[in-house]
């Protein structure tokens, strides 16, 4: 196996690097705060203060970071000390935009570039089950394959650079769009004094069933959101992309609008660094509040 170079120690990077040194490769970390790449060092990783001696001497490059911007910045720092045959997986999850703005930087600085983003949230990048949405140059595909073995239990290869952001943001459409209407749905039975476990009941094992929703569920039910697996601020920041994208298509989605802002406003509201259950937060039932029967 070859150096990597893994650029972003967050919720999902940190764990994928550890994949990657487990499977072989030789990875060169870092991270805008670098005590959080330190850990790795423990496992053998190599930690580098800035992106740029990161980078040096890698046939590839990854990017896992929050955003757009941060992702621009780094790879511009990164890039400058990449050779021309080197390979820049793109991982994040930074829309239709940020993706093509990152092609150009990769253009402009004469490498390859894979558009990747990863599916899934903390646990399955604990344990090397993401999903990872591929797409770039055929040519890239037998360096890029072992990799994303590494941090995932599938690769879906989507055609040129770009098609994989496009899936991405429909699937967090999808994602935010079942979590919001799962929350409405617990307060609706709430407020008519229905107990929520029983619409689990009903739903179990027939087409309605859903394993992420009861996930969700249960954590709203607790109401306890600070078992983080996938940040609330991340999913507004989603639903933001997926906006972004639709407007430029010319396109009206006014449910999904009207989900994303209440992520927002839930975020607003001191939320944002607890888990994606937590969209729930606003809309619950008031407890002890009764419904006109005088149920609770």
């Amino acid at each position: 196996m070859s150096d990597v170079a893994f650029l972003g120690m967050g919720t999902m990077g940190l764990p994928m690097a550890r994949n990657l040194i487990a499977a072989g490769y030789s990875v060169h970390a870092w991270n805008r705060s670098p005590d959080r790449a330190r850990p790795l060092e423990r496992d053998g990783a190599e930690v580098f203060d800035e992106p740029g001696a990161a980078t040096r001497g890698c046939p590839h490059v990854v990017t896992m970071l929050a955003e757009a911007e941060a992702v621009l910045e780094t790879a511009t720092q990164a890039l400058g000390a990449a050779d021309r045959d080197t390979i820049w997986i793109q991982m994040s999850t930074i829309g239709v935009k940020g993706t093509e703005r990152c092609r150009d930087l990769a253009r402009e600085r004469g490498v390859t570039f894979v558009d990747a983003p990863a599916l899934g949230t903390r646990a399955p990048a604990e344990q090397g089950k993401l999903i990872v949405l591929a797409s770039g140059p055929e040519d890239a595909r037998d360096g890029c394959e072992p990799i994303f073995d590494a941090v995932g239990a599938r690769t879906e290869w989507l055609g040129e650079a770009g098609a994989g952001t496009r899936l991405k943001v429909v699937i967090n459409g999808w994602l935010v769009g079942v979590v919001g209407v799962l929350a409405e749905t617990i307060t609706v039975a709430r407020a008519l004094g229905v107990d929520p476990e029983r619409f689990f009941s009903a739903i179990e094992g027939g087409p309605l069933d859903l394993p992420y929703a009861r996930i969700k569920g249960a954590a709203m039910l607790a109401e306890s959101f600070d078992d983080v697996s996938f940040r609330l601020a991340l999913s507004r920041k989603d639903g933001d992309l997926l906006l972004e994208a639709v407007a430029g298509a010319g396109l009206e989605i006014p449910i999904l609008e009207a989900v994303v802002q209440r992520l927002r406003d839930v975020e607003a509201a001191g939320h944002g660094d607890e888990d994606l259950a937590a969209t729930y937060s606003l809309g619950r039932h008031p407890r002890g509040q009764t419904n006109s029967d005088g149920a609770a």
